[in-house]
């Protein structure tokens, strides 16, 4: 079982930077893939970048390709979304999430999911 805590959201304007954290129980963390996702108001929940066990390999949603970096710190158990350059349009509630082995990076993929922390960015 794992557990995933989000942190770090906010309210920012347009053209500031975040930076979300999300903690994760457990022993085994680097051997999960890590993921981010977010839901804005009205909208499903969609796909934002994420991490392999190894931190290896990344990926991310063309809509934040060069202004999001997914990171992780298997020592702490946690992974990062570094967010520059933050637009409205990024408003959402963000998710943490975590997998074991599953392929792909759809939502079905992922076997634990945090809470969600609340970015706001004003124009």
């Amino acid at each position: 079982q794992v557990q995933l805590i989000e942190s770090g959201g906010g309210l920012v304007q347009a053209g500031d930077s975040l930076r979300l954290s999300c903690a994760a129980s457990g022993r085994t963390f680097s051997s999960y893939s890590m993921g981010w996702f977010r839901q804005a108001p009205g909208k499903e929940r969609e796909f934002v970048a994420a991490m392999s066990w190894s931190g290896g390999r990344t990926y991310y949603a063309d809509s934040v390709k060069g202004r999001f970096t997914i990171s992780r710190d298997n020592a702490k158990n946690t992974v990062y979304l570094q967010m520059n350059s933050l637009i409205p349009e990024d408003t959402a509630v963000y998710y943490c999430a975590a997998k074991y082995l599953s392929p792909g990076w759809a939502e079905g993929a992922w076997n634990y999911w945090g809470q969600g922390t609340q970015v706001t960015v004003s124009s």
